[in-house]
């Protein structure tokens, strides 16, 4: 995938029956179906059974099996509520006869009332002053970790651009935080909410994780460490467009029992919060 039209191919799935739909995947340099592309697939499927106008404000999911990168993905939904101003589905992804993964997904109808949010630190890098994942392959791919180099090689519909880059020689623990930019790459004019949400979703589980794992960066890296997402939630708050950079802002509070939380708001490059997200990730050590 090197565009956003691929990626639109990926997440939109074919319905197969009542309120079933499947999908296919694309790795991301993983031997694993991509987290994101699942929660954004499953989101797909939830939205298509959404036919009163409402919009999704909230999900919250679990990863129960790593997904196979040849098989087909199955979403199930169920239609569990439709009140007068909510609706929620239910949505349960299978391979064969194993269930991967479940979301609940809520969805608002459009209303007026109070608004605030936090504001976003205006003090870091602006992304023209930033190098791309692009561009840290072609000038320091003869130095990066083998791991590291064929995990960037993998082609993207994405662009990121790391405000606080790691140094992966450099064996000390680092302030549990880190801020991302990102962009699409193509066309991504035109789009409606429903489909900028699920875009959203997908490319919300890149990076979260590195934000625990930087806290441990003395002797935890990507090579030694045993990752996966085990639950994603996310709440979406305002509309916006894919025109520009959008800033991932994320940070760790803790760290335990072989998981690692981390938590991260999404703001427009003029500090419009637009989303904000949780997740919980395996970090076990690999002893060899």
């Amino acid at each position: 995938m090197t565009t956003v039209d691929d990626l639109l191919n990926i997440l939109t799935l074919k319905k197969v029956g009542n309120n079933e739909y499947n999908g296919i995947s694309k790795t991301v340099g993983s031997p694993n179906v991509f987290g994101g592309q699942v929660l954004a697939q499953a989101i797909n499927a939830a939205c298509r059974t959404i036919t009163n106008g409402r919009i999704l404000h909230s999900m919250h999911s679990y990863f129960l099996e790593a997904g196979n990168l040849e098989l087909p993905i199955t979403y199930n939904v169920s239609i569990v509520r439709d009140g007068g101003s909510f609706s929620v589905r239910r949505v349960t992804a299978h391979q064969k006869e194993t269930t991967i993964f479940i979301l609940s997904a809520s969805f608002h109808k459009k209303e007026e009332g109070y608004n605030h949010q936090i504001e976003m630190n205006n003090t870091i890098k602006q992304p023209e002053e930033l190098l791309s994942w692009t561009d840290m392959l072609e000038q320091f791919g003869e130095v990066i970790p083998p791991r590291t180099k064929e995990f960037l090689q993998v082609d993207r519909p994405v662009e990121f651009k790391p405000v606080e880059v790691v140094n992966p020689f450099n064996k000390e623990d680092l302030p549990p935080f880190t801020n991302v930019w990102f962009k699409l790459k193509g066309n991504p004019t035109q789009l409606d909410l429903a489909v900028k949400q699920q875009i959203l979703t997908y490319i919300s589980d890149y990076n979260i994780l590195a934000a625990a794992m930087n806290r441990h960066a003395s002797k935890a890296h990507w090579g030694n460490t045993q990752t996966a997402s085990l639950d994603h939630s996310m709440w979406y708050f305002r509309d916006f467009d894919f025109d520009d950079w959008l800033l991932y802002s994320i940070e760790s509070p803790n760290t335990s029992n072989a998981r690692g939380f981390a938590k991260g708001n999404i703001f427009s490059r003029e500090g419009k919060l637009i989303a904000s997200v949780a997740q919980e990730g395996l970090m076990r050590p690999i002893h060899k």
